[in-house]
């Protein structure tokens, strides 16, 4: 999966299941060029989300909510995630 198909999956989903208001994807994978372990078919995606639905959970519940929206791309595609609530 290309970085494009990936964010394209990733906000369908989100879309999908939280009533949200606007959502931005940025690839930040560049951010881990260099490190240990990195792995070039893995992403670091940054998602800064706003909804009045997840701005009334707490930020673990929030983010839960997501990791568990985005269970199989976690595990299959993306190194690291930035996710931001507004």
């Amino acid at each position: 999966m290309n970085i494009d198909e990936l964010i394209r999956n990733v906000k369908k989903k989100i879309k999908k299941n939280i009533n949200i208001e606007n959502i931005f994807i940025e690839d930040k994978t560049f951010l881990h060029k260099n490190h240990p372990g990195n792995e070039s078919n893995k992403f670091h995606l940054k998602i800064t989300i706003e909804s009045e639905e997840l701005k009334e959970l707490n930020k673990i519940e929030s983010n839960k909510k997501i990791y568990k929206i985005l269970d199989e791309e976690l595990r299959n595609h993306v190194h690291s995630i930035q996710i931001l609530i507004n």
